[in-house]
């Protein structure tokens, strides 16, 4: 098993469906509830252990979801108000050693993404069609990603995360 990327990478399918985005939705709405059921029990020993050699700690998994998802949630507010916007991209690996992501209880963040979430499911259902083709560019490779393709991008960076958590509670199948 890659435990780097447990579910594999994104694959992005060339033709993104109706039926493909309320999936990738309905996995965004479900992921908080999923990580709550799972990591409810943790004990301090699991949530300071790593889901690999040279990985985050389970803590430190479930503070960068917030993290990330927060981010994702403004870049689809700027692809909506500005013209093909360049994002202001982080450096995941630095947010994931500040204290807070090292040693804030988990309660924190497990809030944080449920509130995220819900509002950020209900903008997601109310976009139109015209509006999933809006674009927003990455700086890393000046890449031009569509709102379509990044809802699909967030279901699944959230399904990689659950099954690192997974490993950690010895339940990833």
């Amino acid at each position: 098993m890659n435990l780097q990327y447990p579910i594999g990478t994104f694959k992005c399918p060339n033709n993104i469906t109706t039926d493909q985005i309320k999936a990738w939705i309905k996995d965004i709405e479900d992921l908080p509830e999923k990580i709550e059921n799972l990591v409810s029990g943790f004990s301090e020993v699991q949530l300071e252990t790593p889901y690999r050699p040279e990985g985050w700690t389970a803590r430190q998994v479930i503070h960068h979801i917030h993290d990330s998802h927060h981010n994702g949630y403004i870049r689809f507010k700027w692809a909506l108000t500005e013209e093909q916007p360049v994002i202001k991209a982080y450096y995941e690996d630095r947010w994931a050693e500040l204290f807070d992501t090292k040693s804030a209880p988990i309660k924190l963040s497990l809030d944080l993404i449920k509130a995220l979430h819900a509002k950020w499911v209900y903008f997601l259902k109310g976009l139109s069609d015209k509006d999933l083709e809006k674009v927003f560019i990455h700086p890393e490779g000046n890449v031009s990603i569509s709102l379509a393709e990044d809802i699909g991008i967030y279901a699944w960076h959230g399904n990689h995360h659950l099954a690192h958590l997974q490993i950690v509670a010895g339940t990833f199948k």
